[in-house]
């Protein structure tokens, strides 16, 4: 870990991110270590509209929209590293491996989630990383992830 770790605020996540309600998934980013490692938080709430389906009665975050949470949390960092602030940086999915789920995620938790890069350098286009989703410590989701990252010319 470098001395000097980032943060990234709302604002900022609204700045790298091409994502807007209901689908951006990360409040914040508390510790950005370069193109290393990044915590990201997420605090569910009732009012996040896959509540009303999911499950009516007994409201239950996605197992998806975690992955997602941590998959943007994972694009904030590279974002903030590579100083892609307002440059168009689109991202997508190419693979999704060993994803878990552990415990149920509802409204009132506070998501972490924690991300490493497996594989990917800055001016590359194909990362890997694994990503861990835990509510007050404990594990909620884990998985790998494959992502392209493509900035609009």
């Amino acid at each position: 870990m470098t001395d000097t770790l980032q943060r990234a605020d709302i604002q900022l996540i609204q700045r790298i991110l091409p994502h807007r309600y209901p689908f951006l998934l990360v409040d914040r980013v508390e510790e950005i270590d370069g193109t290393a490692r990044a915590l990201g938080i997420k605090n569910v709430t009732m009012n996040e509209p896959h509540f009303q389906g999911h499950f009516p009665g007994t409201p239950i975050m996605p197992g998806v929209t975690i992955v997602e949470a941590m998959a943007q949390t994972a694009a904030v960092m590279v974002g903030v590293a590579m100083d892609l602030a307002d440059k168009d940086l689109l991202i997508y999915f190419m693979a999704i491996d060993g994803c878990k789920f552990r415990r149920k995620v509802v409204p009132g938790d506070v998501l972490q989630m924690d991300v490493r890069t497996l594989r990917g350098k800055p001016g590359g286009k194909i990362w890997k990383f694994e990503g861990k989703a835990t509510v007050d410590g404990e594990m909620a989701a884990e998985a790998q992830f494959t992502a392209m990252m493509d900035l609009e010319a």
